[in-house]
């Protein structure tokens, strides 16, 4: 039974089913009542597909049981069951409801299903409904709707206007064979309609609907059953209380034997387990990738197509930033190692003795330890800080974002209503299409600016950790040299070497970061090809399938325009053959997720697998490698380091660019065969059921025959074309990905050479600043050399951060731009709006106007969001970042020269103060002479005698402190000299 009702007094926000419970879903909230339980909705879950679906990613809803376990002897005459109703973005509301009853062996359903276009803000008219009901394990009595092969019935409405809903009521006898004990029966009901707007996008709903078989418990009671039972139950409970007791006299007895067996083994277990999770936190990039590398296989599974390449992009900034704590990780340990072995050289060389090269190594670890926990303190303070702030900024920018939206909305709610419905419509449609880019793009807005706040604090203390590191060396030499331990001259041969070291160490450290871009690069641009092919296969698959669909209606159209097909016939066929072919492709939807979701944790396996088997011959070749920390040459065990790293991303990455490739045939392979499947079911409904159909209806055999025969040779040349098509986009592709890697490789060999002309100069920078005229002490030098590590050591190429600034630069140009343009699209809409209008025509063309204008107003912004990246902003942000490198080069320099010069400057204070020291000293001498002249206790000659003893030393210091002034003034000019250079 069907029926069509139009009750403008029933339609409301919040709806009752039969008096049961009746939840809508509006954008983000849920509301609910509760009234009486007659009839029951076991759930109704959205799954609305358009380009883009916010559905998609919710979960479906619990499912309920609806028989629950009874006795015999009260059974209840209904099952109950809970519903939940929810409503699209459009006032549509789908609702399956049942009642069952269960008092005869025979279980009987009475379903109802009800389309409810609701009375709402949002709410339009929907045009081409059809509800697909799945009856698989029903029996429905009478004729309700169009059945199907696959257990479907399936209904047709043309057109449903707001305030209406559409009710269809039928009875059905459950089969046992599908209700036993337990087993779930999963009979969703699926409507898909098309809006009456601009776009006329389809949309869809699945209403959730579960049934559970009823489990019946019947007792039956015996008394020998139960004295049996008894009797065997009292010997198993001596047998094992007997048992309970030997094994506590054993235990006791053999307690204290196992005792220290047993914690030597806990402590081994406990070491294991310490050591596996400090290698695991250690700078080791195949965990990183062990644990990063996951994503791909969601991109390249789960992504939707239009999304892949900005979510790579995304993938790519993450991997970027691990690699900059792996290489991080690497430096620090080097370092602490290098400063290890040179002092063992210091033994060997006899400058330093055993003991206290001991001893200081155990205080460096000691202070290397303490400055990685504070590190790692100030890092952890940083990010919850950000995590905080960023937090508050996102939800400060969203909600002026939705309050301005609101007040849209409302304006517009009030022009709409004095217009007609089709411009309603459409005017609602671009003002929602544009709320949806400007939310997308506000989000991506804060994304991108948050991810340059969080690389900026983690380059901070990166920065920080270097300067510490060099900080904590010098001021253990300085403490070594105050107490005696260390010889001066020890001490400036140590400094050298360890000058000398360190350049070699940041040439290293250079030449890593740039093969470690040049890798991950050439990994991502590998998967950029991965996804183009992907595309590239989706649109033919989607092409054979389309032409595969409508070959069903050409061949119905072609019998009914040759004359043997009559109108009414034509209507019913039309409809059946869209049911089915409907049926088909929601078939292949649900079977390749379900197949992919299978497929995924099969992927997912072999990539651990292999991975983890790289990383065990990277730790056997680490094992290896050990033994370079015990060798006197330092640049050895520099090269060593060159070498396996190397070596390793090499072969890692040949190993990451395998499995990716055999990911992605896997999953092409898997969408081919059921693309395939589901062209084969397409033939199959043409040349087998609607074919029939029509030889049923008189349609001549060898007119179907001619027609079939041409559809087979139009799929067949499509697919020749298809085929040449993708091998020549592939040729394309191919040589794409060949002229990126040598591209690639140029940019590798041209960054590692600007890297050492960079290092060289500030060598250079350093040499002259050493042949100034500076008079230094030794301890002055050592300041000055601790300066310049740790300058020298900033000069490194991070590899994220001018990834994230590239981005957000390019971010704040395009919406500087974007913003501008929408400004002079809202002044032109005033302009027009404030135009006079004809005398006789105002009054009644005055709302059309305004609602011309503001529609092409929408259309023109929503085109401005759509615009691509202009080439001159791409030209704005590549200057920006050349001139910001600069100024970092430059501040680094004058840092170093300002240090220096505050050296010379603290000097000659010190000496301008000496000099009014023995000034002083010299009127207090002449003074005291001349009390003691006065007094007669000396007499004239002896006070003569005592100047002149004094007179060269007095003539000397002045001298001493006028050259070393004059001295530190001329270096401090020529250090000015070379700043201003």
């Amino acid at each position: 039974m069907r029926q069509v009702v139009t009750d403008k007094q029933r339609i409301q926000k919040k709806r009752d089913c039969f008096g049961m419970t009746a939840v809508e879903l509006l954008g983000t909230g849920l509301k609910g009542t509760n009234e009486d339980h007659d009839l029951l909705l076991t759930s109704a879950a959205p799954d609305v597909h358009g380009i883009h679906s916010l559905f998609a990613l919710i979960p479906s809803w619990t499912k309920k049981i609806l028989f629950k376990r009874e006795s015999t002897i009260n059974q209840q005459l209904l099952e109950d069951v809970p519903r939940i109703s929810v409503s699209s973005g459009y006032g549509i509301t789908l609702q399956k409801c049942a009642v069952v009853a269960t008092q005869h062996d025979l279980q009987t359903a009475y379903v109802r299903l009800l389309i409810n276009n609701t009375n709402t803000s949002s709410a339009s008219n929907v045009t081409d409904l059809i509800l697909l009901d799945n009856i698989t394990g029903l029996h429905v009595q009478g004729m309700s709707g169009n059945k199907t092969a696959d257990g479907f019935q399936i209904y047709k409405r043309g057109f449903l206007q707001v305030g209406e809903y559409y009710s269809i009521n039928y009875i059905a006898f459950l089969d046992a064979k599908e209700t036993w004990d337990g087993r779930v029966l999963t009979l969703p009901a699926k409507l898909t309609f098309n809006s009456s707007s601009l776009n006329k996008t389809q949309h869809s709903l699945t209403a959730s609907f579960t049934i559970t078989g009823e489990e019946k418990t019947k007792i039956f009671y015996s008394h020998g059953i139960h004295a049996s039972g008894f009797f065997v139950a009292f010997v198993i409970s001596l047998v094992l209380t007997c048992i309970a007791f030997f094994a506590v006299y054993q235990t006791r007895r053999l307690k204290w034997s196992f005792l220290n067996k047993n914690q030597e083994i806990r402590y081994d277990l406990t070491l294991d387990h310490k050591l596996e999770y400090s290698q695991f936190n250690s700078g080791d990039p195949f965990n990183e990738d062990i644990i990063m590398n996951d994503q791909i296989i969601e991109i390249l599974a789960f992504e939707d197509s239009k999304n892949m390449l900005q979510a790579l992009e995304d993938l790519k900034v993450a991997n970027l930033t691990h690699a900059d704590a792996d290489l991080e990780a690497y430096r620090m340990q080097i370092c602490k190692e290098v400063i290890a072995m040179l002092m063992k050289n210091m033994v060997f060389r006899h400058n330093l003795s055993p003991n206290v090269e001991k001893r200081m190594g155990s205080i460096l670890k000691k202070q290397f330890f303490a400055m990685e926990n504070e590190v790692q303190e100030e890092y952890t303070r940083k990010m919850v800080a950000l995590t905080a702030e960023c937090n508050l900024e996102t939800r400060k920018e969203m909600e002026v974002q939705h309050q301005r939206e609101r007040a849209e909305n409302d304006e517009a709610e009030e022009l709409i209503k004095r217009l007609n419905e089709k411009s309603a419509i459409e005017y609602r449609c671009l003002l929602e299409k544009i709320h949806k880019l400007e939310q997308n793009h506000m989000k991506r807005f804060l994304l991108v600016r948050q991810e340059e706040y969080f690389a900026k604090a983690y380059r901070q203390l990166a920065i920080f950790q270097r300067t510490e590191l060099h900080n904590v060396f010098f001021t253990q030499i300085k403490n070594a040299i105050f107490k005696g331990e260390l010889k001066l001259e020890a001490a400036k041969a140590l400094v050298q070497d360890y000058s000398k070291i360190q350049e070699d160490i940041e040439e290293l450290m250079d030449f890593l970061q740039v093969n470690k871009k040049y890798h991950l690069s050439k990994r991502f641009a590998y998967r950029e090809y991965l996804i183009n092919n992907i595309h590239l296969w989706d649109s033919q698959a989607s092409s054979l399938l389309n032409t595969a669909a409508s070959q069903i209606t050409s061949l119905i159209n072609k019998t009914e325009r040759a004359g043997h097909l009559s109108e009414n016939h034509l209507g019913t066929l039309l409809d059946q053959a869209q049911a089915e072919v409907h049926s088909v492709k929601q078939k292949l939807d649900h079977n390749l997720k379900q197949e992919k979701q299978r497929l995924h944790p099969k992927l997912i396996t072999k990539r651990r697998r292999e991975m983890l088997q790289k990383k065990e011959q990277r730790k056997e070749q680490m094992s290896i490698g050990d033994t370079f920390k015990t060798t006197k040459e330092v640049s050895h065990y520099l090269s060593h380091w060159q070498k396996l790293l190397t070596d390793h991303a090499v072969e890692f990455e040949e190993l990451i660019e395998k499995l990716d490739n055999d990911a992605s045939e896997e999953i092409k392979v898997l969408r081919f065969t059921l693309t395939e499947k589901a062209i084969d079911e397409l033939k199959r409904i043409q040349y087998g059921v609607i074919t029939q159909e029509l030889l049923k209806l008189s349609v001549p055999k060898p007119f179907l025959q001619q027609i079939v025969e041409e559809h087979k040779k139009e799929i067949a040349i499509q697919t020749e074309q298809l085929e040449k098509e993708e091998h020549d986009k592939n040729m394309a592709t191919g040589e794409w990905l060949e002229n990126t890697r040598q591209k690639l490789s140029q940019e590798l060999e041209y960054s590692i050479v600007e890297q050492k002309k960079l290092r060289s100069w500030e060598q250079l920078v350093f040499k002259r600043l050493l042949s100034l005229p500076l008079s230094l002490s030794e301890e002055e030098l050592l300041r000055m050399r601790q300066e310049f590590h740790c300058c020298y050591s900033q000069m490194d190429n991070n590899l994220a951060l001018p990834k994230i600034r590239r981005r957000a630069l390019l971010q704040a140009y395009q919406s500087a731009w974007r913003e501008a343009e929408l400004l002079k699209v809202d002044q032109n809409s005033a302009v027009s709006d404030k135009q006079p209008q004809p005398k006789i025509k105002k009054q009644r063309s005055k709302n059309r106007n305004k609602m011309d204008v503001l529609k092409k107003s929408l259309e023109d912004k929503i085109h401005i969001y759509d615009e691509p990246i202009t080439d001159e902003n791409l030209s704005k942000v590549h200057n920006e970042l050349l001139l910001e490198k600069e100024h970092q080069l430059h501040s680094r320099e004058n840092k170093l020269g300002e240090s220096i010069a505050a050296l010379q400057f603290q000097k000659t204070d010190k000496k301008s103060k000496t000099l009014e020291i023995y000034t002083a000293i010299i009127s207090v001498q002449a003074l005291l002479l001349e009390e003691l002249s006065t007094s007669k206790i000396l007499s004239e000659s002896e006070c003569t005698q005592i100047l002149e003893a004094h007179n060269p030393v007095s003539n000397k210091v002045p001298r001493r402190v006028n050259s070393s002034w004059a001295r530190s003034s001329a270096g401090v000019a020529s250090l000015t000299s070379i700043k201003l250079g």
